[in-house]
């Protein structure tokens, strides 16, 4: 039987063969889908939002809801958890019962990360002295802090709903325990844009070696537009991975080349309207700009030996100390909402190093944190941007009163604690020189001024302008906030 003639031409062949069978279903779907919607509505609709998309920066600046305290944050996170019983909330009737038996009464019923059995009460081993004006009550450990006591507002009666740190950490940042939903940073960059021309609005910082126990879920944008999450920095080599040309590209290749992809990417908005595609544009915009802008920053060398010798930096090194004078730079320069982390705070005393008395343990993290952290709430004051600069220092949840022991260690530890923790503010909106809250004699639960994870998170948001329950993203059909379906404004710390 002879074979029929084919009645294409080679080049409609090519073009035939060029529709492969995932595209067919890819623009079948779409075009589907287009021809029962375009009958519903005016098509002219479309043409607008894709025009309106063209040009569009996510990031321009938009109006809060009221008039801020604030402006910008500092949020430092103490990875793992420090021992609020070691360091802000003293409790003398633990020291007075120091390693007795616990009450049977006082766990029946308790969930432990890692206690078993009966626990004995571990009091504290470090003292605690009033200080300021205010006379608020600090550990020796933290001796610089206490020099700004009359400036911070401590909160003593934290609590939170998890008592892992993954979850804990993804909780405190995103309201949520599990992973997917926008972080604060992301909030408040969508809520309010950004001032910063050639640097992120919500920048990242670790310190104490690898990412936290939440991970990259700490600053994600979640369901947001991607352009809001959270830009890691480094604070040695290349301020961000792959922001350098590579070897044998000129500044101004990489020019024309941006030029070329940023003309097909608006041809591509046009024809979709995708606003992930106006992302990427002022993605590549962003950092074509930080190819200058970030090295500079990041170069504290040129800071005074006053400056250096009151944060303890020394240029060239990842530390704690580095990332706070960093954080005063990237405000500076118009950074919206930058989160320092630093990891190791988990002292459960199970070795030298992770205990609460040992010199290699909390104490250690306390030498290294005290003096940068103090540093930069009086080098903010100094430079008149205190007053609209939100500053938190906290950790996830707190310890509990017990000595952990766990397999029979010697050294001084306590397990997680989610029913009270202690973390202190400064700055815009924030009172000053302000004790919040109590736990029982035991430290075991708030009896006073209560403050949930929920309601620190529309506090922060209040500061900035932003009512928490007006700032929403619907999403799979209903609209979602930062602080869930919870959370009220905690006005006895409002200035």
């Amino acid at each position: 039987m002879a074979m029929m003639n084919n009645p294409y031409s080679p080049e409609q062949q090519r073009s035939l063969h060029a529709i492969t069978r995932r595209h067919f279903f890819g623009k079948s779907a779409w075009g589907i889908g287009g021809m029962a919607l375009a009958s519903l509505l005016n098509e002219k609709l479309f043409a607008a939002a894709k025009s309106d998309l063209l040009g569009f920066n996510p990031l321009t600046p938009k109006p809060p809801h009221f008039a801020p305290k604030a402006k910008r944050v500092i949020y430092m996170f103490m990875e793992g958890a420090p021992s609020q019983l070691d360091l802000f909330d003293f409790k003398p009737k633990l020291v007075e019962l120091d390693m007795k038996p616990c009450p049977e009464e006082m766990i029946k019923g308790e969930r432990f990360a890692f206690i078993q059995g009966v626990p004995k009460i571990l009091g504290t081993p470090h003292k605690f002295a009033r200080h300021g004006r205010c006379g608020m009550e600090l550990s020796e450990l933290l001796p610089h802090l206490a020099t700004v006591a009359d400036d911070i507002t401590l909160v003593r009666s934290m609590v939170t709903d998890a008592f892992n740190h993954a979850p804990a950490q993804i909780f405190l940042n995103t309201g949520s325990t599990q992973i997917g939903r926008p972080s604060m940073g992301s909030w408040l960059n969508y809520g309010l844009g950004s001032i910063a021309q050639d640097l992120p609005g919500f920048v990242v910082m670790i310190s104490g070696g690898g990412l936290p126990s939440g991970g990259a879920a700490c600053w994600s944008s979640g369901f947001l537009p991607t352009v809001y999450q959270g830009v890691q920095f480094r604070s040695q080599g290349d301020p961000v991975l792959f922001l350098s040309n590579p070897a044998g590209m000129s500044a101004q290749e990489r020019r024309r080349s941006l030029d070329a992809l940023h003309d097909l990417n608006e041809m591509e908005l046009n024809a979709t309207g995708d606003p992930e595609i106006a992302t990427r544009i002022n993605s590549f915009e962003l950092a074509f700009k930080m190819q200058t802008s970030a090295p500079e920053l990041m170069d504290i060398s040129k800071e005074p030996p006053a400056i250096h010798a009151m944060y303890g930096t020394e240029p060239g090194k990842v530390s704690f100390a580095n990332n706070c004078l960093l954080a005063r730079r990237l405000i500076e320069r118009g950074t919206r909402f930058v989160q320092l982390y630093d990891r190791t705070w988990d002292h459960h005393g199970v070795s030298a190093d992770n205990d609460i008395i040992s010199p290699g343990g909390l104490p250690k993290k306390c030498l290294e944190a005290d003096r940068p952290m103090t540093a930069l709430i009086k080098d903010l004051k100094q430079r008149g941007l205190l007053e609209e600069t939100l500053v938190i220092w906290g950790g996830e949840f707190g310890r509990t009163p017990l000595n952990e022991a766990r397999g029979g260690s010697k050294f001084l530890g306590r397990d997680h604690h989610p029913r009270a923790f202690s973390l202190w503010m400064a700055g815009g909106g924030i009172k000053a020189g302000c004790t919040l809250g109590a736990t029982d004699e035991f430290g075991w639960n708030v009896v006073e001024d209560r403050v949930h994870v929920h309601d620190l998170q529309a506090t922060i948001l209040h500061c900035l302008g932003l009512d928490h329950t007006k700032l929403t993203y619907k999403f799979q059909g209903r609209n979602f906030r930062l602080t869930d379906v919870a959370g009220e404004v905690v006005k006895k710390i409002l200035a």
